[in-house]
Formats: structure tokens, C-alpha cells, sequence
């Protein structure tokens, strides 16, 4: 597959570049995630009516929302829902792809059909469609549920990747040897193979966080987020609505996913790299 890099023909040195831009992103992303209750110059429940959309000022540095809260502290706690649903979503979504894909690629027969056309199956579907399904079914649009609802589907992309790979590292020398010494199926698989097909599903995972980070901004967007936690998805919506009288309200949430979903994926391209050097190209 090709990368941001490889698409614009990007120098190796610019390569190295981008993906250090990339990495302070996401650590800024994060620190902001963590520091959020000492950083943000006010209390996440603050509300000041009397100040109801306002643009940028030295109180409100990036202004107020609908409500009089201040937007500079919503899109830093923002920052937190981002950061667990990415990192939560990916991490059950990595782990149930890995343990199904590499049990399809090594066993073969009715078991790898049986998994591969379930894959197909909800790969068939559009992933932030089943996710509105779900969390309308169950009428819980909370942290848990959308974290939930993204996993449901996300981790059959993981079980194509990984059974793709252990297809090939199934008739390895080693996996041989392994057989002849008489160890266990469930070692040969998940101690002899797995940590051998990790770099392909870790730059996938990269990947996956700036996707989850999307939809969770998404389903906030249409109201179906997390509702007792600020949404970087639920503040673009307030901007949507009132976008001619204060535009401020959607540009700087716009531009905080923006931003995030851009340096993640320059972080991917760059541990794409890294993990697989013969995918550089040459300039």
C-alpha cells in the first residue's frame, strides 16, 4: 500500500522530517489529553451566560460557546475523549483482530472460511453506519458505548492484515522446526509468529487511532457521542449552527482534529518506513 509519502514522491530526509512533526503532534495531543484539569484556564463545568459567543478575546483566548463555556478548555478535555476513544478503540480492535486472524492464517480450512466471511461480512458494511445502528439500539450514547460500537467492526481489518501474514510465516523454517520439537499450537502461534507480523499491524493500528478519532467526531457531530464529556465533534456542531454569527466555534475544533488526524498519519507514514525500509524509495 502507499504511503502520504510515496504518493508526493517526498525525499527521505523530508520523510524523517514529516514524521517528527507528526510525533510532536500526537505528544502535544496527548500531554493536553493528560494535563487537561491543570492547563485549561478554566473548569470544564464553567459557564458564564452572559457571555454566550464570543469571539477570541485575553479572557477567552479562542472565545465562548453557545452556553458561555470557554472553548479553549472544551478542546483541551475534548482532547481526552479523543485520546481514549483512539487508543482504546485500536488497542480491542488490534487485539481481536490478532487473535482471530493469525487462529484463520495458521488452521486454514472451515475455520479460516468461517472467520473470513464473517470479516467480509462486516467489512461490508460502512463502519460509522453499523456504529449509528448500534448506538441507537442500545440508546446509550456514552464514552463505553461509542468505544464499543467502533470495535464491533474495526478489528476485521486487523484479522485480513494479520491472516495475510501468518499465511506466509506459516511455512517458515522456523515455524517448522517449532512443529518437529513438538510445541503446541497455541505457542507456535502466538510465540513464535506473532511478534514476528507485529510491524505491519502497528503502522495499521497508527493508522487506526487518526480513523477512530474521526468517527468519534462524527457520531458526536450527529449527537450520537458521548454525552457528559466535551467532544471535539459536539463543539463542531455548535459551530455548524451558529457558523455566519461566530465562525470561531467550528474553525478551531476543525482545525484541532485537523491537525491531530494529520500528524497521526505522518507518524504512520514514518513508522511505515522505519519498520519496513525496502518500502522507501529511492529520490
Amino acid at each position: 500500500m502507499m504511503s502520504f509519502f510515496d504518493s508526493f514522491k517526498v525525499p527521505a530526509r523530508a520523510r524523517t522530517g514529516l514524521a517528527g512533526f507528526g510525533f510532536a503532534i500526537v505528544a502535544l495531543m496527548m500531554l493536553s489529553a493528560i494535563l487537561a484539569p491543570w492547563i485549561a484556564p478554566y473548569p470544564v463545568d464553567y459557564i458564564d451566560i452572559t457571555r454566550q459567543l464570543e469571539g477570541p478575546s485575553a479572557a477567552h483566548w479562542l472565545g465562548t460557546d453557545e452556553n458561555g463555556a470557554d472553548v479553549l478548555t472544551l478542546l483541551l478535555y475534548g482532547a481526552r475523549v479523543a485520546a481514549i476513544v483512539g487508543s482504546v478503540t485500536v488497542v480491542a480492535c488490534a487485539f481481536t483482530g490478532i487473535f482471530l486472524g493469525s487462529i484463520s492464517g495458521y488452521f486454514g480450512g472451515w475455520v479460516d472460511e468461517a472467520l473470513m466471511r464473517l470479516t467480509e461480512i462486516l467489512m461490508a458494511f460502512p463502519g460509522i453506519l453499523l456504529a449509528i445502528l448500534i448506538i441507537f439500539v442500545t440508546q446509550e450514547p456514552s464514552l463505553l458505548a461509542v468505544i464499543g460500537a467502533l470495535s464491533v467492526t474495526g478489528w476485521s481489518g486487523y484479522a485480513r492484515l494479520v491472516r495475510g501474514q501468518v499465511l506466509v510465516e506459516r511455512e517458515r523454517e522456523y515455524v517448522e522446526a517449532a512443529r518437529a520439537l513438538g510445541f503446541p499450537k497455541g505457542r507456535i502461534i502466538f510465540r513464535e509468529i506473532v511478534p514476528n507480523i507485529l510491524a505491519p499491524v502497528i503502522v495499521q493500528a497508527t493508522f487506526g487511532v487518526a480513523g477512530a478519532i474521526l468517527a468519534e467526531a462524527s457520531l458526536s457531530f450527529l449527537g450520537l457521542g458521548p454525552q457528559d464529556s466535551p467532544s471535539w465533534g459536539a463543539l463542531l456542531d455548535q459551530g455548524a449552527s451558529y457558523f455566519l454569527l461566530t465562525p470561531h466555534l467550528a474553525i478551531f475544533p476543525g482545525v484541532a482534529i485537523m491537525i491531530t488526524v494529520l500528524g497521526i498519519n505522518f507518524l504512520g507514514d514514518g513508522l511505515r518506513d522505519w519498520l519496513d525500509p525496502r518500502a522507501i524509495q529511492k529520490t
